[in-house]
């Protein structure tokens, strides 16, 4: 009994050691991260609304609830709670000519790689991830796309900014390390090499974030890559072609 008594001071003695604010980030973190899982799916609304759609309203449901989540609760949570401003969490401009070259330089680097991905076939199925009512209407690829970039401005927000500057103080680089393993696992069901290459993107554009001073610039960099998958995907479906040279890429607008 006295070395329970013993050992439950010793746990208590080192949580009294423990500082408020990166302890409410982690926990506020997982909690945010669990709500998102369990009630902010695709299949949360499927089952909850008993539809069978093509992807299309479940896709838009869960930008919108991943976005309320990840972008409005820490909001809140910020000033009232760890009694600070939006941008201490990384929500500014900082520094805009890092940020805008990085950014530029960084979907100028990813263009290629990703028009040579999107050449498997398996790859463009699973964009846009509305399913087939996008990829068979273009039109709709505008307003799908908005929705698209609130959820990566509210997911961008929430490691990048919430989590990566919550956290900077009391770890210093170790927390881009830190925000990059949620991001790698919360990728998982996605195309391997997108699984695979999460792991190097959390830490670039961890990086970034940390030397602009600010999230915006990975938003930016994370919705134009977004943007272009979709784009070279639908049109991939529509031409039926799927090879990486010039002329496949030509054949694209032509047909």
């Amino acid at each position: 009994m006295n070395s329970f008594k013993i050992e439950l001071k010793s746990l208590f003695d080192a949580i009294k050691t423990l500082s408020f604010k990166e302890t409410f980030i982690f926990l506020s973190v997982a909690v945010i991260t669990f709500l998102s899982m369990h009630y902010a799916s695709p299949n949360f609304f499927r089952k909850v609304f008993d539809t069978s759609d093509d992807k299309f309203y479940s896709f838009l449901y869960w930008c919108s609830a991943d976005g309320l989540l990840m972008f409005i609760i820490p909001m809140i949570l910020i000033p009232l709670v760890l009694k600070g401003k939006p941008s201490d969490y990384g929500f500014r401009l900082g520094d805009y000519k890092f940020g805008l070259k990085s950014s530029l330089l960084f979907v100028v680097v990813m263009l290629p790689f990703l028009w040579i991905v999107s050449g498997n076939q398996s790859f463009a199925k699973t964009y846009p991830q509305g399913g087939p009512f996008v990829r068979e209407n273009i039109s709709v690829l505008l307003y799908y796309e908005l929705f698209v970039g609130f959820y990566m401005l509210a997911w961008e927000f929430f490691w990048r900014g919430y989590m990566l500057f919550g956290l900077k103080q009391k770890f210093g680089y170790y927390a881009i390390f830190i925000q990059m393993i949620p991001f790698f696992i919360l990728h998982r069901g996605k195309p391997d090499i997108e699984t695979f290459a999460s792991i190097f993107a959390g830490l670039i554009l961890g990086i970034q974030a940390w030397r602009a001073n600010s999230f915006i610039y990975c938003f930016l960099v994370h919705w134009a890559v977004m943007i272009f998958v979709d784009v070279i995907s639908v049109l991939r479906y529509k031409s039926q072609s799927y090879g990486i040279g010039i002329d496949d890429f030509l054949k694209l607008f032509t047909n």
